[in-house]
């Protein structure tokens, strides 16, 4: 792996992590403090507060309490914060799914708040050592513990907003939906009405890329990737789709070119494929339709037994279906030059329904609500499907689901 590549991944995971945005607003808050104390000892500081006397603390032991007891106080709000988070997560992966972890370690609002609650503390610390026992009030930084004494009413308001939003997070119909809003906002921007077909140069001479390690393939550097086809007047084609597990060794990806592809192109183009765990939607929308699917089969399950979320899932399983009805991942990727260089495979519709939706079925296919939820969103889609594409697949569900309801007659 090359070190731009490392840099790139591993600055994503990077981002992605539920410190990043506490660890950069700490920052902030140091530099924040920095520049309170530069103001407090300013010779424009010492006329304010030499003119109002309520604004001067004269005791440095006063000061020096004031600062210890607020820090206490947001270390312990903190650690009960993150401590909720932590339960919070370990109650989504036990009764939902681990793969669903991801979209909540992922927001933004709760990573902010604990930044701000981190951030008081590095400021509350950092103030504390520069206060010094002297004779004249006017050296102690009272402008910088006031302003500590109002983030800290700042932070007890945040709190108690946090435990309603905390609580809200938690709950099915929240998670399903932001799976599903992911997944929708990924489909809006990469899915497109298209014909795929397949390109001429596939009859080109070509050299195999074989996987360097088993993994999951999550797409590649498509800016560089289209650069290196444009300059070397080469093709490339994936033989895997987005998301597929791949063995090390296995050949997975297919350089096409008329003239001999050298070693150090075959390492460049083999760099530019991207190799690791874990379900980002923004990368590849199927993951949200794999998720849906197992909330679903997960809240059907006999330690669960609850198909009133089932049904939450069903929905917004199917909704993203309707969505996706006509539209496709682009299998065949232009560069600068609007030359089709880069053939990239997408799961077909059909494939991907019966996938997501058979485990629900096989789990739930004798309880009343889920056989009726069904056949309600399938006759649904069959009235959507105007150009009546995919008529032999919901006839088949459906044909599927009456002959199930006819065994269990008495």
């Amino acid at each position: 792996m090359s070190f731009s590549k490392w840099i790139r991944i591993y600055y994503k995971k990077t981002v992605e992590s539920i410190a990043f945005y506490p660890a950069l607003i700490a920052v902030g808050f140091l530099i924040l403090s920095w520049g309170m104390l530069a103001f407090d000892f300013s010779d424009y500081g010492k006329q304010i507060k030499s003119g109002l006397s309520w604004l001067s603390l004269k005791d440095a032991s006063t000061a020096r309490t004031i600062i210890s007891t607020v820090a206490g106080a947001i270390i312990s709000l903190t650690v009960f914060s993150f401590s909720m988070v932590m339960i919070v997560l370990n109650q989504a992966a036990s009764q939902m799914s681990n793969r669903v972890l991801n979209s909540m370690i992922e927001n933004r609002f709760q990573q902010i708040i604990l930044g701000i609650y981190i951030g008081t503390i590095v400021y509350a610390l950092f103030l504390l050592s520069t206060i010094r026992d002297i004779s004249s009030g006017i050296y102690v930084p009272a402008f910088s513990i006031y302003a500590l004494i109002l983030l800290t009413v700042i932070d007890i308001f945040l709190f108690i907003y946090f435990l309603d939003y905390v609580t809200q997070t938690v709950k099915y119909e929240t998670v399903i939906d932001r799976v599903r809003l992911q997944t929708y906002h990924t489909m809006k921007a990469d899915f497109k009405e298209v014909h795929q077909r397949q390109p001429e140069w596939f009859n080109l001479p070509y050299e195999t890329i074989k996987a360097k390690k088993s993994d999951y393939f999550q797409g590649f550097n498509q800016k560089r990737l289209l650069g290196l086809t444009e300059k070397n007047k080469v093709y490339i084609q994936f033989l895997y789709a987005p998301g597929q597990f791949i063995l090390q060794g296995m050949p997975c990806i297919k350089i096409y070119a008329e003239e001999k592809i050298t070693d150090d192109l075959v390492h460049q183009i083999s760099d530019c494929a991207d190799f690791y765990t874990g379900q980002p939607i923004d990368r590849n929308a199927e993951y949200g339709f794999q998720q849906l699917s197992e909330i679903a089969v997960k809240a059907l399950s006999p330690g669960i037994n609850d198909p009133g979320t089932a049904v939450l899932a069903l929905h917004a399983l199917v909704a993203l279906f309707h969505h996706r009805l006509y539209l496709q991942l682009p299998q065949l990727i232009q560069n600068s030059a609007a030359q089709e260089t880069v053939y990239l495979p997408s799961a077909d519709f059909c494939v991907l329904f019966d996938r997501c939706l058979t485990p629900i079925w096989k789990y739930g296919k004798d309880d009343d609500a889920i056989q009726a939820t069904f056949l309600d969103l399938l006759h649904q889609l069959k009235t959507s499907d105007e150009r009546e594409e995919f008529t032999d697949l919901i006839a088949t569900w459906v044909l599927k689901i009456k002959q199930h309801q006819t065994t269990l007659l008495p």
